[in-house]
């Protein structure tokens, strides 16, 4: 039953940060707006890239996930 708790209790923050996230993240000013971001504007046609803040979100994620595995092997 430990375990159980212990994950609930990690489900219940990883559903804080995403909420946290989706409420305060475009007011953000850097969000979105990083140099390896591309946007491309022509007559008609719009292309958005962000490639930048992929690579930025993906590191702090992988981060966030190390921390949650070490320590629940303690």
């Amino acid at each position: 039953m430990d375990t159980l708790g212990k994950s609930l209790i990690i489900i219940g923050v990883v559903f804080i940060v995403v909420g946290m996230a989706v409420l305060f993240g475009p007011k953000l000013p850097i969000i979105g707006k990083l140099p390896g971001d591309f946007h491309i504007k022509k007559e008609n046609f719009e292309v958005y890239i962000p490639l930048a803040t992929g690579l930025l979100i993906s590191l702090l994620l992988s981060g966030l996930l190390w921390v949650i595995q070490y320590f629940s092997k303690k």
